[in-house]
């Protein structure tokens, strides 16, 4: 029997994980594992990352059909699972680490986008349009709204959130969820700027940062001294930087620590008990100054190779790059899990991937 190309396609696109019939879903892409250890996919760019490579771990694909991917948050309870959001489709997602099954586990959910697991087990929510809250799950299945208004004035629409060791949670408020009819629904914002805020556990709600454009991901360091948080100064461009944290909770001494300068994007993080950021990457989306011609026509192509730009970049403490994780898809955002806390959880615009490490989360 031959073997076509097309043929090889349609076996690889059945054997790909999907959701369950009559979800609505999008397009699910076919993904081949690399063969070869040690994976290829992970590009070492300083030879001090070879502590965190597993030799024999390789880029797994473990499901795919969503719109754009976020906020994964991992629990250990009940086999362990993870909950991520697929912001267009407006639900959350559950994958079950136990039997490999991905499952809607909310819908509607308020296009949530970032999500967390709080010091007591329950899930911290980012509800990105429409409701522009933030949310808690109880045990009880129950939702508790934490925060949607500051100052009388409705939040922007809550992109992603950290919970510190004192309970306090904080996250970010851009406005990507009222930009648009992408991401929820389109709305005039009531806030003069996009901040950061901190919650206490008794609901006060601060503005820690008030002078960052489009603020997005954000973590701590490992003894929670630094906060880190991707945002636009200047914009278009994004960059990373790092604030001292005070023991009352204000923040002072901003530094630029990551700045991309290859026409990419930095977006969701995390960051492991050695320190190093592990931050989604891929292309900017900006255009080149100048068209190419392309069939008899003018195209504003991309600025770069989106294409070699997506996936995890890791960087160290002080900024330096350690590692690529190439992925075929733009990355957004990513946790450590797993039975052992040493699986990396990518999501990355239509699908979902893993990836065993020699590192754990901080927090």
């Amino acid at each position: 029997m031959t073997t076509t190309r097309r043929a090889l396609l349609r076996a690889a696109a059945a054997a790909a994980p999907v959701l369950g019939a009559g979800t609505a879903a999008a397009q699910s892409f076919p993904f081949t594992p690399n063969q070869r250890y040690p994976d290829p996919a992970v590009g070492i760019l300083d030879p001090s990352f070879t502590k965190y490579r597993i030799y024999s771990s390789t880029v797994e694909q473990l499901a795919s059909g969503f719109r754009w991917a976020e906020g994964p948050a991992w629990f250990p309870e009940d086999g362990g699972y993870l909950l991520f959001s697929d912001i267009p489709n407006n639900r959350i997602m559950k994958f079950s680490e136990r039997d490999g099954s991905t499952t809607v586990f909310r819908s509607p959910a308020n296009y949530a986008n970032g999500n967390a697991r709080d010091r007591q087990g329950r899930l911290v929510t980012c509800e990105h349009s429409v409701t522009r809250r933030v949310t808690r799950t109880e045990k009880d299945g129950s939702v508790t709204v934490l925060a949607d208004k500051y100052e009388g004035k409705r939040l922007n629409s809550p992109n992603d959130l950290v919970v510190k060791s004192d309970d306090t949670i904080w996250f970010t408020d851009p406005t990507f969820g009222i930009a648009g009819e992408w991401e929820g629904s389109r709305a005039t914002p009531e806030q003069p700027t996009t901040n950061v805020y901190r919650l206490t556990p008794d609901g006060k709600l601060t503005a820690v940062i008030t002078d960052l454009a489009l603020p997005n991901g954000l973590a701590f360091s490992p003894d929670e001294r630094k906060l880190y948080v991707v945002g636009r100064n200047p914009a278009p461009a994004r960059s990373l930087f790092a604030y001292d944290v005070g023991a009352d909770g204000t923040l002072s001494n901003r530094v630029k620590l990551i700045d991309a300068t290859d026409n990419a994007a930095l977006d969701g993080f995390r960051v492991d008990r050695d320190g190093n950021l592990w931050v989604g990457y891929g292309s900017d989306g900006n255009l080149e100054a100048q068209p190419t011609t392309v069939n008899g026509r003018p195209v504003f192509n991309p600025r770069g190779k989106p294409e070699e730009l997506d996936g995890v970049m890791v960087f160290s403490p002080q900024g330096k790059p350690l590692a690529h994780i190439r992925l075929p898809e733009r990355c957004a955002n990513l946790c450590f899990g797993g039975p052992k806390g040493n699986r990396l959880y990518m999501t990355a615009s239509h699908s979902l991937y893993a990836l065993y490490v020699e590192a754990h989360g901080a927090v």
